[in-house]
């Protein structure tokens, strides 16, 4: 089933990587504060760890199985393009807005449960799109996909308290690198069984690995006694995903239906008002879903900032390298690949940021983290430099994501542990969930500013606008400018005694 390089683009444009790119980041670091005295130890916190990675990678891999049936999404669900575009819109949006929900209610109620109710969100959800051939159910079905996405920041702060202190910080890196790897290796398998099999087929897969996920984590995840009561601010989270889902789909629809369309306008109005009268009201009551106040210290909000930069870096490669290898070669520069090669020629990077997560958690340990995220950024810089001047094959941009993936692998696991040794205990699950959806709408603008870069200058090949060479190099050099911002920003984080990783008892 082949695909054109717009179909590509499109669908990761609006994919936009946020669902595998927000849970990075939403977890709590090893080092900062304990689980409480009583909470049991695992006989295999190793085993633990797998479930979890597992767990990841199949919530990760759900976000971009579609994208190879996108351009054929109108016509197997009797839909028009623009309705059939919400099926991948739908799960972003869901995504974005459950990962501070999630980590406030695991917090609350025990993250052992949280993680089966996310894991029984994820086997509903892909049974319902696998039942599924009218649009109603499909969207419905990866809006509940999108829902599970809570899975992962839950996930990985549960990590380091089941994890003894030489394993702790390595195990959050590796679950993070299995959301980069999830993603990776979701395009070439679904494509592969896209053109081998019926479309249902892709749905019904996720099914059977998230039922294996959900007995996983019943059976295999201990029952830490971690909750810590509360009331749950209701109001606020309504508030919350008002405001984010009007910003998230005016964003991810800007391109599509104009950036000076009344409905582009109108939604970004309201996400801005709904987000302000939000943060009011989370100032004033007694226990909010998420403490502004200690966004604002000078550590939480540069390493926020550092996160919405270092997100729109990281996403340029996903949507810039896949179009150049999908454009047909009468471009000048395009590279003809089929669905399937891109696919394979992207997966490698996946592989890379599980090679060095490692090095990762092991950077952490010994020169922190601030120091961990500041290199990881100036290797995702560094890689679109690279990529300015290797755009000649397939493995030059392969070896440009590798460059660039490495960066992620090394800088993300460092994010949640600078969030977390800013702020106390109590407030550690909604301040990293703020940190998540910082660097969601980093990625979500440079969805759409890499769209709007290449769509700035075009030229006509056979009665379509395909973009300049020089858009591409535009993209790339935007990407490096923003990551190496993200490095200037997370120096300018206060410097704090280093520590090692203490013990979870």
């Amino acid at each position: 089933m082949r695909r054109t390089s717009a179909e590509w683009v499109n669908g990761v444009d609006r994919l936009g990587v946020n669902a595998v790119d927000s849970a990075l980041v939403t977890a709590t670091a090893p080092g900062v504060g304990s689980p409480r005295a009583d909470a049991p130890v695992p006989v295999s916190p190793l085993l633990t760890v797998v479930v979890l990675c597992f767990g990841g990678l199949v919530a990760s891999l759900t976000q971009t199985m579609v994208i190879p049936i996108q351009g054929d999404l109108a016509l197997l669900l009797h839909t028009s393009e623009a309705n059939a575009s919400w099926v991948i819109t739908a799960t972003l949006v869901a995504g974005a807005v459950v990962m501070p929900i999630a980590g406030r209610l695991g917090d609350m109620f025990g993250k052992q449960r949280v993680l089966v109710i996310s894991a029984f969100l994820l086997l509903a959800g892909s049974a319902v799109c696998a039942m599924s051939s009218t649009l109603a159910p499909m969207l419905a079905g990866r809006l509940v996909q999108g829902l599970a996405m809570g899975f992962i920041p839950v996930g990985i702060a549960l990590i380091r308290e089941v994890t003894p202190p030489r394993l702790t910080s390595t195990a959050m890196a590796a679950m993070s690198a299995t959301l980069g790897v999830g993603g990776a290796i979701g395009l070439p398998l679904a494509a592969w069984i896209a053109q081998d099999f019926d479309w249902h087929a892709l749905f019904w897969t996720a099914t059977a690995l998230a039922a294996l996920i959900v007995a996983a984590v019943a059976l295999l995840v201990p029952h830490v006694k971690d909750a810590v009561g509360g009331r749950f601010d209701a109001a606020g989270a309504v508030g919350l995903a008002v405001g984010l889902v009007a910003v998230l789909v005016a964003v991810s629809k800007g391109n599509e239906w104009g950036w000076g369309h009344g409905r582009t306008l109108g939604l970004l109005a309201l996400g801005v008002v709904a987000l302000l009268v939000w943060a009011t009201y989370e100032l004033r009551v007694d226990d909010p879903l998420c403490d502004l106040r200690v966004t604002v210290r000078r550590p939480v909000l540069l390493t926020n900032l550092a996160a919405v930069a270092i997100g729109f870096g990281m996403m340029a490669q996903a949507i810039v390298v896949p179009r150049l290898l999908l454009s047909p070669a009468v471009t000048g520069y395009g590279l003809d690949q089929t669905l399937l090669e891109t696919g394979l020629w992207m997966a490698p990077g996946g592989v890379v940021m599980m090679v060095f997560s490692p090095l990762s958690g092991r950077m952490i340990r010994v020169l922190g983290a601030r120091i961990t995220l500041i290199v990881g950024a100036v290797v995702i810089g560094l890689g679109y430099v690279v990529a300015i001047f290797l755009m000649d094959a397939a493995w030059q941009l392969m070896v440009a994501t590798c460059i660039v993936s490495a960066g992620v692998g090394i800088g993300y696991a460092a994010m949640p542990f600078l969030i977390l040794e800013a702020v106390p205990l109590t407030e550690a699950g909604s301040a990293v969930g703020i940190n998540s959806l910082m660097r969601s709408i980093g990625t979500s603008v440079s969805s759409a500013g890499m769209a709007a870069i290449l769509t700035a200058a075009t030229f006509d090949l056979g009665g379509y606008q395909v973009p300049e060479e020089s858009t591409f190099r535009v993209c790339f050099l935007a990407g490096a400018l923003a990551a190496f911002l993200g490095a200037a920003l997370a120096a300018a984080v206060p410097r704090r005694a280093r520590s090692t990783v203490p013990t979870n008892a």
